[in-house]
């Protein structure tokens, strides 16, 4: 597990208020709404200074610590689905 996805595992964690498994579907099992999803979308933005596109808006991104790790790495390296690739300097303006 990378690092990025144990400190998003942290953070899901805290907000659920219950240990959370790398693979584990929050959204599957109920613990986590679409308020939720808009917490996370935020989290991930400025902890790991990227900037989330409308076409990043998948929920499958966002299901699982895994998957968002794997998203988050694609945003650093600029295979994400928009332009910008790391520098969070338009993401809240």
């Amino acid at each position: 597990m990378t690092d990025t996805a144990i400190e998003i595992r942290e953070f899901l964690t805290v907000a659920l208020r219950r240990p959370v498994a790398p693979d584990e579907d929050y959204f599957a099992l109920g613990l986590a709404d679409s308020l939720f999803a808009l917490e996370l979308v935020v989290f991930v933005e400025e902890r790991f200074d990227i900037r989330i596109e409308v076409d990043d808006l998948d929920l499958d991104s966002f299901r699982t610590a895994e998957r968002i790790a794997a998203l988050v790495e694609r945003k650093r390296a600029g295979l994400g689905t928009g332009e910008e690739t790391g520098a969070g300097s338009a993401a809240h303006g």
